[in-house]
């Protein structure tokens, strides 16, 4: 290999000769530059780069201090996580954008239902919101909820650095994020965002309540904070939660008043001293802090505060508005329906806003409720232990299938359960039109695998008491080994009847043995053709089954009564016409339409029913008298009413001997809901 001398124009030199004068001599100033100590600014960027860049493991260390960072560099790897964090806020700040519109919570409204007429029914829906403007929320409320939640409001930022830590640190380990918000935070919180304990949700809650804070008045976020936080029982604001806890206006509260409101900020469900001893015990505490805190903010002397020392007890939780009386019932039977027939979520529905537009007549509904109440009103249940805890459940349905009324009970306050919708209490011999139809429209087996043979009303059956049952084999055996008969009414025989007379006058013989000759499932399917629900409480198919074991709902019975007056035709049952929102229609399902029966055969069943006049009806009651029934109709509607009674403690069915004073050993009810009917249809005609 040639040496390359001082003067030598080979290798490296050689190359050097091959490039432009004006490149060589540029490379010879940069030469010259270095060696007097001049540095070219690309090499001073090279020797930054140099010193900067860590080295790492650390060289002539030995053992674990070669591996551990010197101070500088240290020094150098918080700058650049400073710097990145810097940058990520930045971002994040530029980039986070006061939304436009709210959020759910912050615009929900109530659900408006709406009589038959178009006449308004009830306001209904979990948010109990009234806005209050900030003037006229006194001083002592804003100063106590300002000592509780955020003494600084007023100076900072709309953000606390040692709160943002604090619950940064607390989300970080699965710990409360509670305390690290300002009432800014909390706005942002409550109007934009959602309550999830997120490090995603908290860094935009802060990005927010810092460009808010900038963008609105302080005064203006107090107002919306005042106007949006949840303080228990429903209410949104301190306008509904002076009412809901002291029945007053917000601008009346005293200053102990306003410390309990305020305590509530920290959570209603776990202050309201209504809900339990340990709640009381907690807010009891709670408000005497907030006392202590509002004389540590300068908000509250201390010789005022020494005045106060006894807690302002609140009034006991206040009863729903607009649903007493039969509304709860009716407002709880469109809910149902909508939930069912429409693609509104409960979500959706909760969020309110929505119009309901009902099938129930008031007047209607006015008179059966004077009608039962009327009847009640001569129990004694004071003197006449027969007369405790009987209930009455009621429905009238049109023809085309609108429920028109109901009594659901004493009151949806008094009590949430709808008995217009009990389906534990037997229908009873109110079940014989159904078994009386399936014969007509399906005719009887008498011999097995034979054609089966028409059935007319004037086919005739045995009516005696104690007639025993038969198959086309023979007579019917129990699982005891004996032959089932069956009882009428008093023990009394009829002899030889037709089947209208049976149907007409309640004879228990004839309808047994038809269902029999039908076929026990013929006439279940007939039922459930005319309206009953498959799953109305059908009891085993044994002869007692035509006596009525099954469990339907008076609104189910009214509605397969309605069936015959429809002349067949039946529509199933519904409560709502129409519902809309923001002015627009939303598609709610239309009521299923069917025709079981020929109109030959609901005629006929009509004129075993007549009671003159253009009615038809049967009383009924059950086997083991826990109930009693009425059902009948006009060319218009159909109406049912059941009366049982059911023991508090058990919850079951009780017999309804001795009740309203009747000295007849059994089957005394039935005349009471007879009586509730005349009233209802003699008011409506």
């Amino acid at each position: 290999m040639p040496r390359r001398g001082p003067e030598g124009r080979t290798g490296i030199r050689r190359r050097a000769a091959a490039f432009p004068a004006g490149v060589r001599r540029r490379g010879a100033a940069l030469r010259d530059g270095v060696r007097h100590g001049v540095r070219h600014p690309r090499a001073g960027l090279r020797a930054a780069g140099r010193a900067l860049r860590p080295r790492y493991p650390r060289p002539g260390r030995r053992g674990v201090r070669r591996w551990l960072p010197s101070g500088r560099q240290a020094a150098l790897a918080c700058c650049w996580v400073l710097a990145l964090l810097a940058g990520l806020v930045g971002y994040g700040y530029q980039h986070t954008r006061i939304p436009a519109d709210l959020n759910a919570f912050a615009t929900q409204q109530d659900n408006v239902y709406y009589w038959a007429d178009g006449t308004e029914m009830a306001r209904v829906g979990p948010i109990d919101r009234q806005s209050m403007p900030l003037s006229r929320i006194p001083k002592a409320t804003q100063n106590a909820v300002l000592a509780a939640e955020d003494a600084s409001f007023y100076s900072d930022p709309g953000i606390s650095v040692k709160g943002i830590a604090r619950a940064v640190a607390s989300m970080a380990t699965g710990g409360e994020t509670e305390g690290g918000s300002t009432i800014t935070q909390q706005y942002v919180k409550n109007v934009y965002l959602n309550q999830d304990r997120t490090l995603s949700r908290k860094a935009t809650e802060i990005f927010l309540a810092v460009k808010l804070d900038r963008k609105l008045s302080k005064d203006t976020i107090l107002d919306g904070y005042l106007n949006t936080s949840w303080f228990g029982r429903g209410a949104y604001g301190v306008q509904r939660a002076a009412k809901a806890y002291y029945g007053k206006d917000v601008s009346q509260l005293t200053v102990s008043e306003s410390a309990f409101i305020a305590a509530l900020l920290k959570g209603g469900g776990l202050y309201d001293p209504a809900v339990s001893a340990a709640n009381h015990k907690r807010a009891v505490q709670r408000w005497s802090w907030v006392l202590d805190r509002m004389v540590r903010t300068g908000h509250l002397s201390r010789a005022d505060r020494a005045r106060i020392t006894a807690f302002p007890e609140p009034l006991p939780p206040p009863r729903p508005a607009g649903l007493g009386g039969q509304t709860g019932y009716l407002v709880d039977t469109a809910r149902a329906y909508i939930a069912a027939h429409s693609g509104i979520t409960d979500e959706e529905f909760d969020r309110g806003g929505y119009q309901i537009y009902t099938t129930f007549d008031k007047p209607r509904v006015d008179a059966l409720t004077s009608a039962v109440q009327g009847r009640l009103a001569a129990l004694r249940p004071a003197g006449r232990a027969a007369d405790r805890d009987v209930r009455v459940g009621a429905a009238s349905v049109g023809t085309d299938g609108r429920i028109l009324a109901l009594y659901g009970g004493p009151g949806y306050v008094t009590q949430g359960f709808d008995d217009a919708n009990i389906s534990i209490v037997p229908v009873g011999t109110a079940y014989a039109p159904f078994v009386y139809a399936a014969g007509l429209r399906d005719g009887v087996q008498l011999v097995r695998d034979a054609p089966r043979t028409p059935v007319t009303p004037g086919t005739l059956y045995d009516g005696d008491d104690r007639t025993p049952v038969m198959t086309p084999e023979g007579p019917y055996w129990s699982l005891d080994g004996k032959i089932v008969k069956v009882a009428n009414d008093g023990g009394r025989s009829w002899g030889r009847i037709p089947l209208r007379e049976a149907v007409a006058n309640g004879v228990n013989t004839p309808i047994v043995q038809l269902g029999m000759d039908v076929g026990i499932d013929r006439v279940r399917k007939a039922s459930v053709d005319a309206g009953l629900l498959p799953d109305s409480g059908f009891a085993e198919q044994i002869p007692q089954f035509s006596l009525g074991t099954a469990t339907p709902s008076p609104i189910r019975v009214a509605g397969a009564y309605a069936t015959f007056a429809a002349r067949g035709t039946h529509t199933d049952p519904y409560s709502v016409l129409r519902v809309t929102r923001d002015g627009e229609r939303v598609p709610v399902q239309g009521p299923a339409v069917t025709h079981p029966f020929s109109p030959t055969v609901a005629g006929e069943v009509g004129d075993a029913l007549a009671r003159g006049g253009g009615l038809a009806g049967v009383e009924g009651t059950a086997p083991d008298n826990t109930s009693a029934y009425y059902a009948g109709y006009d060319t218009s509607a159909a109406t049912a009413v059941a009366l049982f009674r059911i023991d508090p403690k058990t919850q079951q069915l009780q017999p309804l001997t001795g009740t309203t004073g009747s000295r007849e050993p059994e089957h005394t009810g039935s005349r009471f809901p007879a009586q509730i009917w005349s009233a209802y249809v003699a008011a409506t005609h």
